[in-house]
């Protein structure tokens, strides 16, 4: 059996938690949350926990086990505290805005690059070089993150670009000047 998959999820308190048929449906101060999930699978609520089985012991219904029980706990989580992602664009003159429902990036390019931003999703930006993307849906802030961040990922050499707080960006030296006085070996080196 999964490990992941036979550990109860506990319902947190201020989080309603329904399910309809194969629709979870999850209800919490940050918002609400709907999956449906796959006819392999089993959830039934048992007081304040929820528990996760699987139908038949196919190959499928074993790999969706743990997968639909981390679903769940995320949805639960996202709905009581919510999930934030941070970015810092480094680079000089480069700078991010919010304009509608896009972030318009000046990220060193010719043009400007926006990238749409989600319904349910907030975006804040505290300066024009941080971006913070907040939600209850876990998936969608980090599909967001990451699609902003790959517009511009950080480069090695000089650092430059998008990347998340606290991420470390493995620097590169850049090409070493060796001396080209005489005795070179190149053309005219010969004393």
């Amino acid at each position: 059996m999964s490990r992941i998959g036979r550990l109860p999820v506990d319902v947190p308190a201020g989080v309603k938690i329904e399910v309809k048929g194969m629709t979870i449906k999850v209800d919490g101060p940050k918002g609400k949350l709907e999956f449906t999930h796959r006819p392999e699978i089993g959830v039934a609520i048992e007081g304040a926990v929820v528990k996760v089985s699987r139908k038949n012991e196919s190959k499928l219904a074993k790999s969706l086990h743990g997968l639909t029980r981390a679903l769940i706990h995320n949805m639960l989580q996202g709905a009581l505290k919510g999930y934030q992602e941070i970015l810092d664009i480094v680079g000089v003159g480069w700078q991010a805005k919010k304009e509608g429902k896009n972030v318009s990036m000046q990220i060193g390019y010719c043009h400007t690059v926006d990238v749409a931003i989600p319904e349910g999703v907030n975006v804040n930006l505290p300066n024009p070089q941080r971006i913070e993307i907040s939600g209850a849906d876990k998936q969608k802030v980090g599909h967001l993150a990451a699609q902003i961040r790959s517009v511009r990922p950080p480069e090695p050499y000089k650092g430059k670009g998008i990347r998340y707080v606290g991420e470390h960006v493995a620097r590169k030296a850049g090409k070493s000047f060796v001396g080209g006085g005489a005795g070179g070996g190149g053309a005219g080196g010969k004393k």
